[in-house]
């Protein structure tokens, strides 16, 4: 809902301006096209203050070479994008990317992570990928056109659980909740979607229960063996951290690798 207000937004300031061609843990500024066609880079920060307001004004920063440039639009692409990619490093409140989480040793393979740790009765690892995992942080994903609200992107991906003794895996799919406690009152951050259990590799043939027909009291204790394992609300929240900033991190590259392959000769 608030990427199409923002989409909104963002196209009425251009109908009524001369054409851009310049423009945070995520950032982004609209471009001069419908607004349909925006971006993501384009709903990733607050307006104010983002859009250069003539050519004119333009840091010499963002000059780009014009004989590695063929068409307009790849000149206004381009210089978007040197914009974006400082505006989104120099807004980020992140820092280097963790090699490990909470004893948990981490291994990152483009948009795939996981989480290993290993001792001398069972492996668990805990895997996700981070596309198309990021939302509105808080209560702000609830703003309205007249009043727009801007806050951080959050990622919150689905995840696997798989805790492996001997040669077989019992393993969990879950998931982050929505809402969050009020005061007084205790919620899950995430839940469990489904469990199975199978000997050597998964295939389609094994057998697995969704989380919500599980016994009550079955359920919980589930919730319970997998704390022991260090999976709990507290690292639920650092996951979700550590994901936000890894998928931050993966944005500037997409921007960064748009841009190189633009100005690329031919």
């Amino acid at each position: 809902m608030l990427r199409n207000l923002l989409r909104t937004a963002i196209s009425k300031t251009l109908t009524t301006s001369k054409p851009i061609t310049g423009s945070a843990w995520c950032a982004g500024v609209g471009v001069a096209q419908p607004a349909n066609s925006l971006a993501t880079c384009a709903m990733r920060r607050p307006l104010a203050g983002m859009i250069s307001s003539s050519n004119t004004n333009r840091s010499p920063i963002f000059a780009v070479p014009s004989k590695n440039i063929h068409t307009k639009g790849e000149r206004e692409l381009v210089e978007f994008l040197a914009e974006e990619i400082v505006a989104e490093k120099k807004s980020s409140n992140h820092g280097p990317i963790p090699t490990s989480l909470s004893g948990y040793k981490v291994t990152c393979n483009q948009a795939e992570v996981e989480l290993t740790k290993s001792s001398e009765r069972e492996k668990v690892t805990i895997s996700f990928n981070v596309n198309h995992t990021v939302d509105m942080d808080g209560d702000n994903a609830e703003a309205t056109e007249s009043k727009p609200e801007f806050s951080a992107m959050k990622s919150r991906p689905q995840f696997e659980v798989d805790i492996v003794r001997g040669g077989t895996t019992l393993s969990f799919t879950c998931s982050y909740l929505p809402g969050e406690a009020q005061e007084g009152e205790y919620n899950d951050v995430f839940g469990i979607d489904e469990v199975t259990i199978f000997k050597g590799e998964w295939n389609d043939k094994v057998y697995a229960v969704a989380g919500d027909v599980l016994d009550g009291y079955l359920y919980d204790l589930l919730m319970n063996f997998l704390e022991e394992k260090g999976i709990s609300n507290e690292f639920a929240e650092k996951m979700s951290e550590f994901a936000s900033a890894y998928e931050h991190a993966k944005y500037v590259e997409l921007l960064e690798g748009i841009s190189k392959f633009t100005v690329e000769q031919k």
